[in-house]
């Protein structure tokens, strides 16, 4: 069973009788609000998504059906839908950590000097610190040659196996790369999976390379439904949000 798959059955045991109040489809970022008051979000990848009536088809409006029909959306191959069921898992799950690390990610991740590090995708606010802490920083996109600091996907794997520490985006939940780079992380001695799209769902992770779970809480639902609606960002999320981490047994 991949990720996607472990998410979908472990967030269908915690969706009950829940129901779906609003979805913002953004430019950025989707966001999913329950009607317990739970709010989650996850990436949008809307340049790779089908346009149109295909997107959603025969399950519209999405405000006011179960939460795990959206759930459904994991088997999909479109990324819009992906993400809706993503943001759905994570309303559902990320408030059930009662005492989760609280703040930015580096203040829990163990990196020696001597460290390489593979980031997944570019987070660009933990560039310099990466860069003060490490040996080395590479940085992998879905880019088809180099650019600047940036590494095509396709070293990603050849190169990863070779990185003590890995800082993995969990935009790869979204566009189904996450199995893979897992499995390239295998020798890595610490992994996070970061971003607001991180389902808190330790369980789902335990058999896998990831040490760390890096992720959001929503403090305020309509501030973030407000920013998701108007194509904002994590950056303007932060008064909104709080940071928290879980570190997996």
């Amino acid at each position: 069973m991949n990720i996607r798959q472990k998410i979908k059955e472990v967030s269908l045991k915690l969706a009950g009788d829940i129901f779906v109040t609003d979805v913002r489809v953004g430019l950025v970022y989707t966001a999913v609000l329950l009607d317990n008051g739970q709010v989650g979000v996850a990436f949008t990848f809307r340049g790779e998504s089908r346009a149109g009536c295909r997107v959603f088809k025969g399950i519209r409006p999405l405000a006011g059906k179960r939460a795990s029909e959206m759930l459904a959306m994991f088997d999909s191959a479109d990324r819009v839908e992906s993400a809706v069921a993503l943001a759905t898992s994570n309303a559902l799950s990320n408030t059930r950590n009662e005492n989760p690390l609280e703040g930015d990610t580096l203040e829990y991740l163990d990196i020696h000097p001597e460290d390489d590090v593979a980031m997944v995708g570019y987070f660009a606010p933990l560039v310099p610190l990466l860069k003060k802490k490490a040996n080395a920083l590479k940085i992998f996109e879905q880019i088809d040659l180099a650019k600047g600091d940036l590494l095509p996907e396709k070293d990603l794997y050849r190169q990863l196996p070779h990185c003590q520490v890995a800082v993995i985006t969990s935009t790869s939940i979204v566009n189904h790369t996450i199995d893979a780079i897992l499995d390239a992380a295998r020798t890595c001695r610490e992994v996070v999976l970061l971003g607001a799209s991180t389902p808190i769902l330790p369980e789902v992770f335990a058999d896998t390379p990831v040490k760390i779970l890096s992720g959001v809480v929503v403090t305020d639902n309509e501030e973030i439904m407000r920013i998701v609606s108007e194509g904002g960002g994590m950056r303007l999320f932060k008064n909104y949000i709080r940071k928290v981490n879980v570190r997996l047994k």
